[in-house]
């Protein structure tokens, strides 16, 4: 449906996302219409298409999908046009002249000979360009719209491209409209390359070729976490993109060979296979490999025996290591580079202690740190002492919109030793940040688990690190931390090991629940969460994490994540949901961020101060404290005490997290965990995500499901390869360093 009328008063706009409330007069009659719009003012004239719908609260409405903005018609309509308050340095008196002097000329006048408006009363030349000025931006912002809308993109997705690109929109849609997909958040290959067809471009021209093979490299790291792809896999994954069968091979080939050439990608030839990977990727591989062999080399220390220092930590904290633990706190601290990895119990914990306790004895300084709050924080109650995320460590900062680290190549963290947990969880960039910011002679000690499930970013870096052979590595595989009775951690390494947990339900920490039916598991779950264990436990029911291999059916993540809300967290009006693609959100929903926002501005209270900063990241969990749809923002308040605005446009960041996926909780650690098992894919129910997610529960795992389900789990060591080449390039950096 399009309707038509005039602007009678502008009642709300959010100008972060373009939501806008107006009153229009449409045939002289007063509807309200509701919509991402442009900046509009009283008295526009307005062309809208959308539907009528009917708002509880509100009554009918007009839901815009499309806007386009009329000139205004007639001097009274123009003289309100001028001094809406859009254009800088015209206000009511201005405007009147303004009219008055060029009457039915005064809108040509301002758009091609705006130097003439220092004729009129009370403007100088000064003046008269800085509204000439104001005038042409408004009119590129309107012809920008106006040019994305005839390739049919919503007025939401043209307001975020004309902000990156201003009066160059159409220039850069007309000449590279698969630029979109790396400056534009949100914008896909499919979405470029409807506007390249409309724009002319051919389905086989090199151009379209080359944006299919550099899209291909990113979606590989982005969704599967590959820095790299060979040959064949590259030009299968290319060649269904772009629409061709493999007759079009040699057509890509060239392709590669050109951006090769371009510097865009990379190629490398190992074990006689060929692969490509972005030149971003490439040079980060690199400089994380090159750094950690020059760490390891550039350190100074002379092989020493701590062992005295460590019998002292043994006497004053009560626990006695065994050799392999000994030999990590001295290897550690002898090495430019050391990995410690082994499963939960296996005492990493109490070495970390340990050579902290030893760096005292030495007067070396150091800090700690992890991927994630959660990590961090566990990290901090465990040793007594502050760990920050990793990029807190790096003093993530903002200049010109842009993210930046404060510690970086040039300004180094000021400590002798710097101790990563949970390395497992770390992608490449992030780590190769971290090691550019280490100082030279400094000591990078690397902890985690290397049977946990990968990264959710690029790379493999720990497991990578671990199977170059070019660092010490300490494996934990005895159970040191083990409680009276505790099956937890016997039944991780058991899993771990491929063999069934017992499951006697004889423990108070470890149970199974037998359900066969999708639909039964999650009356289970559901009734799990809400009621049996915050009692058990004596605990919040928000303590207990739920979580699930599958993210879809009846036992996945979408459907526990609306039952237990709607026991949680019911509904009390019909306009309390927010609809974001597949969630609603509601105030109070326990929610998690999943894309790392590097401007999100937030403040938290520490010491009856107020503290602000910026950025969020994935992983982080917290829950909505209230909803303000009259000015479309909502609250957040973090679990680590941060508390941020978002707007209702950026509510797909984050998702509810009642229940959330294995992969999702990586690096987290909840009181209690539920594992909802129902059949699913062989490639997902794997013997490592069922290790990961019972390692997530520090006093509780519940598992409710099929015992088939769950056998068959244990004995599926399929592991996702990911394609790296970062071990290739330790190799080659350890032999240059020779």
């Amino acid at each position: 449906m399009i309707i038509s009328g005039d602007v009678e008063k502008v009642i709300f706009r959010n100008p972060d996302n373009g939501y806008t409330v107006v009153d229009l007069k449409c045939s002289g009659d007063y509807v309200t219409a509701v919509g991402i719009f442009p900046e509009l003012y009283d008295g526009a004239r307005v062309e809208l298409t959308g539907d009528y719908k009917y708002h509880s609260r509100h009554g009918i409405q007009f839901l815009a999908e499309g806007v386009k903005v009329l000139e205004p018609e007639g001097l009274d309509a123009v003289e309100k046009f001028l001094k809406s308050g859009i254009f800088r340095g015209i206000g009511e008196v201005t405007a009147k002249n303004i009219v008055e002097k060029f009457k039915e000329k005064t809108l040509d006048v301002m758009r091609n000979s705006p130097e003439k408006l220092a004729t009129v009363k009370g403007i100088g030349a000064r003046r008269a360009e800085e509204i000439g000025e104001s005038f042409r931006a408004h009119g590129e912002m309107q012809d920008a719209i106006l040019f994305l809308q005839k390739f049919d993109i919503s007025l939401n997705l043209a307001l975020k491209i004309y902000k990156v690109y201003g009066a160059r929109t159409e220039e850069v849609i007309k000449s590279n409209p698969y630029q979109l997909i790396s400056d534009v958040e949100r914008v896909g290959f499919q979405t470029a390359d409807k506007i390249a067809f409309e724009a002319g471009i051919a389905k086989d021209s090199d151009f379209r070729i080359r944006a299919g093979i550099i899209y291909a490299l990113k979606d590989a790291a982005q969704k599967s976490g590959h820095t790299a792809l060979p040959d064949n896999i590259l030009k299968k994954e290319v060649l269904s993109l772009l629409g061709f069968d493999e007759n079009f091979s040699e057509r890509i080939d060239d392709n590669i060979e050109d951006l090769i050439f371009l510097s865009e990608i990379k190629d490398y030839v190992f074990d006689n296979a060929r692969f490509y990977m972005l030149y971003k990727n490439y040079l980060t591989e690199r400089n994380i490999a090159r750094r950690l062999v020059f760490l390891e080399a550039a350190h100074k220390s002379v092989e020493t025996d701590f062992t005295p220092q460590i019998y002292k930590f043994e006497e004053i904290s009560g626990v006695v290591l065994h050799d392999k633990q000994r030999k990590a706190v001295n290897d550690s601290i002898n090495s430019g580079v050391h990995v410690i990895t082994g499963g939960p119990g296996t005492g990493k914990t109490t070495i970390i202690k340990c050579i902290l306790h030893v760096l005292k004895f030495l007067k070396l300084s150091y800090c700690l740190c992890a991927p994630t709050g959660r990590a961090a924080k566990r990290m901090s109650e465990a040793t007594g002492e502050d760990a920050k995320t990793i990029h807190r460590l790096l003093d993530l900062d903002f200049k010109d919109g842009k993210g930046f680290f404060t510690f970086n190549e040039n300004t180094k963290i000021p400590a002798d030793v710097v101790i990563v947990d949970e390395v497992s969880m770390v992608d490449e960039y992030v780590f190769s940040s971290l090691l550019k910011a280490i100082r030279d002679g400094a000591s990078v000690i690397l902890v985690g688990d290397k049977d946990q499930l990968a990264s959710v970013g690029a790379g493999n870096v720990l497991s990578d690190i671990i199977t170059s052979g070019f660092f010490k590595v300490t494996y934990l595989d005895k159970i040191y931390r083990q409680s009276d009775g505790s099956m937890i951690i016997e039944n991780a390494h058991l899993i771990n090991h491929g063999k069934m947990p017992v499951l006697d339900n004889r423990s108070d920490d470890f149970f199974f629940v037998e359900k066969k039916e999708p639909s039964d598991i999650s009356e289970e779950v559901k009734d799990l969460v809400t009621k049996r264990l915050p009692k058990y436990l004596g605990c919040k029911e928000t303590d207990v994490q739920v979580l699930c291999p599958m993210k879809k059916g009846v036992a996945g993540v979408i459907n526990l994540n609306a039952v237990i809300r709607d026991r949680l967290n019911p509904k009390k009006d019909a306009d309390d949901d927010v609809k974001c693609g597949e969630y609603t959100f509601r105030a109070g929903d326990k929610v998690m961020q999943t894309v790392n926002n590097y401007e999100q501005e937030w403040y938290e209270e520490t010491d009856g101060r107020i503290h602000h900063g910026r950025g969020v990241f994935n992983g982080d969990t917290g829950f909505i404290e209230s909803i303000d749809r009259q000015n479309m923002k909502f609250n957040l308040r973090f679990d680590d005490g941060k508390v941020a605005d978002y707007s209702l446009g950026d509510i797909d960041q984050i998702i509810p997290a009642y229940a959330v996926s294995v992969h999702k909780s990586q690096g987290s650690e909840f009181r209690a965990v539920v594992v909802a098992l129902s059949q699913g894919n062989y490639f997902i129910m794997t013997r490592n995500l069922l290790y990961t997610a019972v390692t997530r529960a520090r006093d509780l795992v519940v598992i409710v499901g099929d015992r088939d389900t769950l056998s068959r789990m244990v004995r599926n060591n399929y592991t996702a390869k990911r394609y790296t080449l970062l071990t290739e390039f330790i190799s080659e950096a350890g032999i240059e360093n020779e």
